[in-house]
């Protein structure tokens, strides 16, 4: 696996040579700095009244959960901008039979092309998580519910990451693989509405939803179950981008 940390390396540096990366970036912390900052100003405003509850929510659950679960729909709507060039593009260029006959081995591409993007992601998960933090200045975080919070949208991205570089694979343009990304997420997303709202009689449906497992580790509870849907999400894209390769480097 020691090919796979240069590939990361270049496919981070790839990503940052683009204006979009920084574009993303930017974008990103204005929308999630308004976001946070309106959810600050609704506790301040609320204090008082919180104030006369018995179990009152503390400033992290009142502003926590509210911005990372915003984070996480954001990052759902631009992480196949991220992804769509990972082999796409490769193919596209005309670049991708020389990688196939590289000297590497296709676990170590596919890893590779995924944790380059992963950390574009983890870095934006680090500039949100400097949010609350800022809190501390003049008020008390609850770190457990923050590191719980900070590792749910960490599982999230890593998620969203993997099923895009899936679809890049077996996609035959950048664009199609942007579509198809965004509408796989969003079906992933949703299957857990119905179920919330009492409408789905089929909880087993409710099982896949990306949704129900962010929110349940959100909530605090490190759930094996939560843990164990997010890694096996991840290490079987990751092996249906792997076999899609495996095929395509085939002669004939």
């Amino acid at each position: 696996m020691k090919a796979a940390l240069p590939i990361a390396a270049q496919e981070l540096r790839l990503l940052f040579l683009s204006p979009l990366a920084w574009v993303i970036l930017a974008v990103l912390q204005l929308i999630l700095a308004y976001l946070f900052l309106n959810q600050v100003q609704i506790f301040i405003s609320l204090q008082p009244k919180l104030l006369a509850l018995d179990q009152a929510p503390g400033l992290t659950d009142a502003v926590v959960p509210a911005l990372f679960g915003n984070a996480g729909i954001i990052l759902l709507l631009v992480t196949p901008l991220l992804t769509m060039r990972s082999i796409c593009e490769e193919r596209r260029n005309k670049t991708l039979p020389l990688l196939l006959s590289a000297p590497v081995s296709l676990t170590e591409l596919v890893l590779g092309k995924f944790l380059g993007v992963l950390a574009l992601l983890g870095l934006v998960v680090v500039l949100v998580t400097l949010m609350p933090l800022a809190l501390l200045v003049g008020g008390s975080l609850d770190f457990g519910k923050l590191f719980a919070n900070v590792l749910a949208l960490m599982l999230l991205v890593a998620a969203f990451a993997a099923l895009g570089v899936y679809l890049s694979c077996i996609s035959p343009h950048p664009a199609v693989a942007a579509v198809s990304t965004f509408g796989a997420l969003m079906l992933l997303w949703l299957l857990g509405w119905g179920t919330a709202l009492g409408d789905a009689p089929d909880a087993w449906l409710a099982q896949w939803s990306l949704l129900r497992h962010f929110q349940g580790l959100q909530s605090g509870l490190l759930d094996t179950a939560n843990l164990s849907y997010f890694l096996a999400f991840c290490l079987l894209f990751l092996w249906l981008s792997v076999r899609h390769l495996a095929a395509e480097r085939l002669p004939g």
